[in-house]
C-alpha cells in the first residue's frame, strides 16, 4: 500500500474527504517526525511505539575495493509492534 491507496482507506473509513485524509495524514507524520527529533517516544497502545536507537560506531567493508572503512554512529527511527498489530497479522 502506498501513500495515495492509505488516503483512500483513512478518507472511506472515516467517511472525510481524501484532501482532509490526506492532511490528516501529513499531520501525523510530522507530529511523529517533531516528536522523535525532540528525543521522545510516541507510544498508539494496541498499535506500536516509535522510537530513536542509538546504532555504534562499527567497520564495514566497501564492497568495491575491500577496503575496510568506519562507519560513524548514529540515532536511527525503530519502531516496535504492539501486541494487537502483531496477533491481527498472525
Amino acid at each position: 500500500m502506498n501513500k495515495s491507496q492509505l488516503i483512500d482507506q483513512i478518507a472511506a473509513g472515516a467517511d472525510i474527504s481524501k484532501a482532509a485524509a490526506g492532511r490528516a495524514l501529513d499531520a501525523f507524520t510530522d507530529s511523529v517526525t517533531n516528536a522523535l527529533k525532540d528525543g521522545d517516544q510516541v507510544a498508539l497502545v494496541g498499535f506500536g511505539t516509535f522510537a530513536v536507537r542509538e546504532r555504534s560506531a562499527r567497520s564495514g567493508r566497501n564492497p568495491q575495493t575491500g577496503e575496510t572503512i568506519q562507519i560513524s554512529a548514529a540515532k536511527v527511527p525503530s519502531f516496535k509492534a504492539g501486541k494487537a498489530l502483531k496477533d491481527a497479522c498472525n
